[in-house]
């Protein structure tokens, strides 16, 4: 019998664009469904990252000042156990700087 239970990973991103890229690993390369994939701040702030990128990085005169550069991004997933090695390497892939789950 397939063992069908479900595990949540989570990833931590310096950058709202890298979290955005691992999402979108995760939608098109590996199936999961989009309510499955959580976006949010790793800590109490309000945040688009610990750093920089996109459109906020390529100011002429440098990077912008009024983004809440104030931690990093987590992306969590609830995904079934026979996905985690997957799951975690293509958080890898994406920038992630920590993965933690099962």
């Amino acid at each position: 019998m397939a063992d069908d239970s479900t595990t949540t990973i989570r990833a931590t991103f310096e950058t709202r664009a890298a979290a955005d890229l691992a999402v979108e690993h995760l939608v098109q390369q590996h199936g999961i469904s989009r309510p499955d994939i959580f976006i949010q701040s790793a800590s109490n702030e309000n945040t688009a990252g610990s750093r920089p990128s996109g459109g906020d990085a390529s100011h002429e005169d440098g990077a912008r000042g009024d983004g809440a550069l104030e931690g990093e991004i987590e992306v969590s997933v609830d995904i079934t156990a026979d996905q985690v090695a997957a799951v975690q390497r293509s958080l890898g892939d994406a920038g992630a700087i920590r993965v933690s789950g099962k």
